[in-house]
């Protein structure tokens, strides 16, 4: 693909600050919301800003890596940018959509790339009953939270919370459970992406639990509902030799 124009964000870190200052004395560039193809510096989690921000324009996002993690990213390098840009290979995410429902009755929606966890807020840990396309499936969960990820996500908390690694094209979502205390063996579902979540926080006014999707965080909820949302996708730029699938695999091998 051949990109006319670039736009540049980076991360408030001074690794990514500087690298923003290089590349745009560098590079012809124009303002990220007017651009082509938008270049991240920073980490995954700037990585996530960066493709919401840019989801609507359906502008393609290519990272390069000046933050602590960067599986999301590629590797920095100054050199032939455009001629990098137009060699990479996309990878089309699709989002969640988190409904949460407060204590109090109020609506929040929030769209999530990784995933959407639900979380003790306090001591005690939270009661969940979850269903799946309306079907009761556990009527109780105590554990410190559960979270719903999709195939990009998969790498990331969900990964941490012993939940599995799910191939970038296997139209499946990952339902892992967080420290589970009963039932202690039960290890969480694979799910088809069609599939609707709803989670109950069952005493919700005492054993307190929040919900997260990516990095928009909503207190003291009492229902949860997660669905693929198939009119949103957002697009990643790779190089060829390190691309998507390429790296969740390698991630599965890991020491």
């Amino acid at each position: 693909m051949a990109f006319k124009t670039i736009g540049f964000v980076a991360a408030r870190n001074a690794e990514a600050q500087d690298a923003l200052v290089r590349l745009t004395a560098r590079y012809d560039h124009v303002e990220p919301e007017k651009s082509d193809v938008v270049v991240a510096l920073g980490g995954d989690g700037f990585m996530l800003r960066a493709l919401h921000e840019s989801m609507d324009r359906r502008a393609p996002v290519y990272g390069m890596n000046r933050g602590s993690v960067g599986f999301l990213m590629n590797a920095y390098d100054e050199e032939d940018l455009p001629a990098r840009l137009n060699k990479a290979q996309a990878a089309d995410l699709h989002l969640l959509r988190m409904i949460a429902i407060d204590a109090n009755g109020g609506r929040h929606e929030a769209l999530a790339i990784n995933e959407v966890s639900m979380l003790r807020e306090t001591r005690l840990a939270a009661k969940l009953r979850i269903k799946v396309d309306g079907i009761e499936r556990m009527s109780e969960l105590i554990c410190d939270g559960v979270l719903v990820a999709t195939p990009a996500g998969s790498t990331a908390y969900n990964a941490s919370a012993h939940g599995p690694i799910v191939p970038i094209g296997a139209e499946l979502l990952a339902l892992t459970p967080i420290s589970a205390y009963r039932p202690r063996r039960w290890r969480g579902a694979l799910l088809p992406q069609r599939a609707a979540v709803e989670v109950d926080i069952l005493d919700y006014d005492e054993r307190l639990v929040s919900a997260v999707a990516d990095y928009t965080e909503v207190r003291n909820v009492k229902r949860v509902t997660i669905s693929q949302d198939s009119s949103k996708t957002t697009t990643l730029l790779f190089d060829p030799e390190h691309n998507l699938d390429e790296r969740i695999v390698k991630e599965q091998f890991l020491p």
